[in-house]
């Protein structure tokens, strides 16, 4: 193993970006000067959005400003032999239509499903030969129950006053999510709603708007009776929910970490409920909240996409950034700019790029109604994420979960691996110093507060998929938050910032890991600024966006465009800026390309 990191640098100050990678033009197609659609950004959804469209008969172009294509789903060997999901870095959420029509098997495409899945490990003191507490929660309901007991025996199993019977409380919990995840589940392959059309259209609007109720439909039938509590889900604080199910705070705290990730908000702050449901609510290969890993990385995914949609002929073009859309003295979509100055003429553009690059950066300003513009501009873009990409020359060895003598991947080692949420206090805590301009750690706290520790998701894709590195070694993802765009005093991050914040956050690694410090390679260490900066995520927000309750559904991105349709006639958006949001879905390019197509039609 020591042999896995002979020749690559341990300087832990050098920048990641100067760092070698590999850089090449992905180019399908001769650029010509017309097509039927443009699609802006090679991402995942933009991907999508033109394999469908393509498969229409509709002759399509992308293209992305990068070198690389797949945006946030991408993979890149940042250090030489490692090859890391820069930014997103599992998969769950992909929609299972998008499996099968654009037959990504076929197209290459290998997962690697996780069971076990959630390891959350304990800083505890040790007791002669007592390990420290850990919990480890897979798809074997049984273990997870004898897990859960560890903490709480209520939890696992409450037994019914003045009956023999069980009330299992993780299963039951278990299943009254999955029923809400079923209800949500036929909203997000269509256009929400269009109620203003229901209600002030034509006749024939109206017609057309009943089939957009459908799923509204299908979901109330699903959840019936039990709106009230789904309700509740959807707009309490998680933490208020998971404390009327649990009393265990490591098993609350591991369950709440879904309710944040990714979001600047807490447990204890009201909507947060649904990022929780947003991150259950996928699956893998016919199994329900499966998670996994793409061989080859999130990469591997984007080509498979990218595959599909050549080979019906769609046109994806790297290093070609897109500077402006072009629009006709009759203020219809007639086209992009290139930076080159290259025009490349089209009837429709769909844009993959956030809602703010969209149409304050890209759009002509005197095309957009003044209010919209406005809407666009307030837009809520916090972002608590830091993402620090680690190889390493050796598996970390947890004190609650030891390795083993030869140091071969164990089960735990292919979960998400969650450090610092013993309790959910310390995820609220972390959010505060965040809102503080503070990365959430204090080595100092302030007397009115006891210190907080960062919140860290920490996986080891290669533990799954050895191809990943050089024998021996492996690649870690760490997704941390809470870390403000801008520090306190409205302080820009810089090298020594970025650095002093992931040395913190590997000395808490090695509170639980012994060891994981002097195994590190080299890291690529991405601040909010620099996910905005590399990924084009608006203030480093990777759904786009906020998820929260008033710009999900009707309102997202704002109220009365939320149909992929902009005012401007002939654009759309088809990224995670649309309905029904982030994450590695592929659902908004689906939608946007299904209601392009239909207005092409009608054209």
């Amino acid at each position: 193993m020591a042999a896995c990191g002979r020749g690559l640098s341990r300087a832990m100050g050098a920048s990641p970006f100067s760092a070698w990678r590999q850089a090449h033009s992905y180019t399908r197609g001769r650029l010509k000067p017309e097509y039927d659609a443009v699609v802006i950004g090679a991402g995942h959804n933009g991907l999508v959005a033109a394999a469908y469209l393509q498969r229409l008969g509709v002759n399509t172009a992308v293209f992305e400003r990068r070198h690389v294509i797949g945006g946030a789903a991408v993979t890149e060997e940042i250090i030489p032999g490692f090859k890391f999901s820069r930014a997103s870095y599992l998969l769950s959420l992909l929609r299972p239509q998008i499996y099968t029509e654009l037959e990504l098997k076929k197209h290459g495409l290998r997962l690697h499903l996780r069971n076990p899945h959630s390891f959350t490990p304990m800083l505890e003191e040790s007791a002669g030969s007592k390990v420290p507490r850990s919990l480890l929660l897979g798809t074997d309901m049984a273990e997870n129950q004898k897990q859960i007991a560890q903490f709480s025996r209520k939890d696992a199993e409450r037994e019914i006053e003045g009956r023999r019977a069980l009330f299992q409380a993780f299963p039951k919990y278990e299943a009254f999510m999955s029923r809400l995840a079923l209800a949500i589940d036929p909203l997000l392959d269509a256009a929400p709603a269009d109620v203003e059309a229901f209600w002030r259209g034509s006749l024939l609007q109206r017609l057309k708007s009943l089939s957009t109720l459908k799923p509204l439909l299908q979901a109330g039938r699903i959840v019936g009776a039990r709106l009230p509590q789904y309700y509740q889900v959807l707009t309490a604080p998680i933490a208020k929910v998971l404390d009327q199910w649990f009393e265990s705070e490591p098993l609350k705290a591991t369950l709440a970490t879904d309710g944040v990730i990714g979001a600047m908000t807490s447990p204890r702050i009201p909507g947060s409920g649904y990022v929780l449901l947003h991150h259950v609510m996928g699956g893998l290969e016919g199994m329900q909240g499966a998670w996994g890993y793409v061989h080859g990385g999130m990469g591997a995914l984007s080509d498979a996409i990218a595959s599909s949609a050549a080979a019906h002929g769609a046109s994806i073009f790297t290093e070609k950034t897109v500077a402006k859309v072009q629009v006709s003295h009759g203020g219809r979509v007639q086209g992009v700019v290139l930076q080159d100055g290259s025009e490349v003429r089209s009837r429709v553009v769909l844009s993959n790029a956030s809602p703010q690059t969209t149409f304050l950066k890209l759009t002509p300003q005197e095309w957009l109604p003044e209010e919209f513009v406005q809407r666009i501009s307030q837009l809520d873009i916090q972002s608590p994420v830091t993402k620090i990409n680690v190889a390493v020359n050796r598996l970390p060895d947890f004190l609650a979960a030891p390795n083993t003598p030869g140091g071969q991947p164990l089960p735990h080692h292919q979960c998400t691996i969650h450090l610092n949420c013993e309790d959910t206090l310390l995820l609220h805590r972390a959010y505060e110093d965040a809102m503080d301009g503070l990365p959430s750690h204090r080595p100092n706290p302030l007397p009115s507060r006891v210190a907080c520790r960062p919140i860290i998701e920490l996986c080891i894709p290669s533990s799954l998929d050895p191809t990943l590195a050089p024998p021996g070694c492996h690649v870690i993802s760490l997704f941390t938050q809470y870390t403000p765009y801008t520090l306190s005093g409205g302080k820009a991050w810089d090298e020594l910032e970025r650095n002093a914040y992931a040395d913190r956050v590997f000395d808490c690694i090695e509170a639980y890991a012994p060891g994981f410090k002097g195994s590190v390679v080299g890291r690529d260490v991405l601040t909010p600024p620099d996910l905005e900066r590399i990924f084009g995520l608006p203030g480093g927000n990777v759904f786009h966006c906020a998820m929260a309750l008033d710009q999900l559904y009707f309102a997202r991105p704002v109220p009365l465009h939320s149909s992929y349709r902009s005012p401007l006639q002939g654009l759309y958006l088809c990224g995670s800026g649309a309905h029904p949001g982030g994450g590695v879905m592929g659902a908004a390019g689906r939608n946007a390309a299904h209601v392009v197509f239909r207005d092409l039609r009608s054209m």
